[in-house]
Parts: structure tokens; sequence; C-alpha cells
């Protein structure tokens, strides 16, 4: 009897292991279908605010092409880099999303370009993949655990979490300095769509937070063929070595496990134009890392960080 309580045991172990494994790869599959060249289209407008005299912003909408790179792709992490393409030609490096299974160690964004970093329970993560978003400098967004969802035929992965103002309204807007992020990525049968929920937050220590506004958002993206983005995979290939360079550097500071706060600007400029000219002249790790330790406003912290 003993020893058939035993076995029974351990078949339920394997079977619970099998079902583990086969939700993750699934999961990975997920991630990966992210990759490739679409048409995105970005749709936001503006559906509440608790004034009354809060006037409504107009609605926003802009079309781009863009390429979605996997540069890592390992079993626990895998990375995407985005790329825009503008008329045709011309390149920009966009955004990059990292993903971690059962990651512990975020950050999360507080407000005036200062970043919490957090070590999350073991338990709490179980199953679940970190979204960890980076600006065009590879400098810190906003990052989240959540499980991705398998159900009925759909794929996605909802998660909240705060980040600075969106770069359509940056340099427009000084009325709110938090959006708290609804995040819900869901694969499609044409791409992807990455829908919002977004609420516009007035953060001020010692005082509970401010809803200004809320909005709704979708990034529609629309699978095209991977010829249209050639030129940005072309651009990638002779750019991709400074910013393996960069992302390196950009460790050092992350793997001090410390709150970290950021100046918008040195010498009348943000960090992302720093970036460019470090690219123009080739910069090593050591030159990138002197550069992000001038933005960190806590210099013991830049110091540890340079040490490692």
């Amino acid at each position: 009897m003993k020893k058939s309580i035993i076995f029974l045991m351990l078949m339920a172990i394997g079977t619970s292991m099998g079902y583990s494994q086969k939700k993750k790869d699934l999961d990975r599959q997920a991630i990966l279908d992210m990759c490739g060249c679409y048409e995105v289209t970005f749709k936001y407008t503006e559906t509440f605010a608790p004034e009354i005299d809060y006037e409504k912003k107009l609605d926003y909408t802009s079309k781009a092409l863009e390429l979605a790179l996997p540069i890592i792709d390992e079993d626990n992490k895998i990375s995407l880099q985005h790329l825009l393409v503008i008329n045709d030609s011309t390149v920009i490096k966009h955004w990059r999303q990292d993903w971690l299974f059962e990651n512990q160690k975020v950050y999360h964004y507080n407000k005036d370009n200062s970043w919490t970093f957090t070590q999350l329970p073991t338990s709490e993560v179980k199953g679940q993949w970190t979204q960890k978003v980076y600006q065009v400098d590879d400098s810190p967004r906003y990052s989240g655990s959540s499980t991705w969802v398998h159900f009925d035929g759909k794929h996605y992965w909802e998660n909240r979490s705060d980040s600075p103002l969106p770069r359509r309204e940056y340099s427009k807007r000084s009325d709110y300095n938090v959006m708290s992020r609804g995040n819900r990525q869901e694969i499609t049968s044409t791409g992807w769509v990455h829908e919002q929920d977004n609420d516009k937050i007035i953060r001020k220590d010692g005082e509970t937070d401010v809803l200004l506004a809320q909005e709704k958002g979708y990034n529609i993206y629309k699978k095209v063929a991977d010829s249209d983005c050639k030129v940005a995979a072309d651009w990638w290939a002779t750019h991709k070595d400074f910013w393996a360079v960069a992302r390196d550097a950009w460790d050092e500071v992350y793997n001090r496990e410390g709150d970290l706060t950021l100046l918008k600007q040195v010498d009348g400029q943000p960090l992302f134009m720093h970036f460019y000219q470090l690219e123009e002249q080739g910069a090593n790790k050591a030159q990138v890392l002197e550069t992000i330790n001038k933005f960190i406003t806590d210099k013991k912290q830049a110091k540890n960080a340079e040490g490692k």
C-alpha cells in the first residue's frame, strides 16, 4: 500500500512538471510571436475625468512601420528590440522589452525620473514572466510580473505598472507626472495588440495620488512581409555591437539592486542624445558607464555601480 501511494505521488509530480513545462513553452511561443515586421497603428482617447471642469485632450492617432527582433532567446529570458522605420529609409532605435521567467528583481517607477528597486517573493512570481520595458537609450521605463494566459483560443498577458509620461505627451504636458499603465498584450491571427487602460496621476510626496484623467489605448500590430523592414534589419546588423555594449553597461547599474534616480539632462542634453554621440564615437563599456553615472543623482550609488 505504501509503495502504491509513493508511486501515485511520483506520478502526480511528473504530471505537474509536464504541465508546467508545456505551459512555459506556450508562454515562450507567445512572446516570440511578437517578433516580425509590422504596420503599427497607435490610438489613444481620454475617456473619463473626475473633475467636471477638466478639458479632455484631443485624441491621438499615428501609424508606423516597426521591426521587432529577438536579440536574446534563452530558456528563461527573451529580449525583443523594436526598430522604427520612417519614410521607408530612416531607422530609429525604439523601445526594448525583456521577458524574464520567475524573475524576482524589478524596478518600479515612482515619479520624477525615479525608480524603486523591489525584490519580489519567490511564491509571488511562480510561473510568471516579468516584462521589463526600456527607453530608446536602454534606461528603465516600467516593469511588472504576471502570468501568461492561454485559454479558449486566446493568448494574453495583463499587468498594471507605473511609468513616466509617454513620449507623445512628455514634452507637451505638465499637469500630471505618473502614468499608471493597464497593459494587455494579446496575440492575434494577424499579429498582436497592446491594449491599455491608463490612469494619468498627480503624485506628490506624503500625499495620496490624485487621478487627473483616464484613457484607452490600442497599439495594433499587423504583420507584413519581413522584406518591408529590410532597411531596419540591415541597420541593426551594423549597430547591434554598440548596443550590446550599452546593455552590458546598464547591467552594471541595475545589478547594484538599489533605488535609481536619473537627471533629465546633463550639459543641456537628455541621456538619449549622449548615446547618439557615444555610438558615433564607438565608445566602449567604461565610457558608456561613465556617461550613465553622470545622470545618476546619488553619486555614492554611481560609484558603486562603476566599481562592479
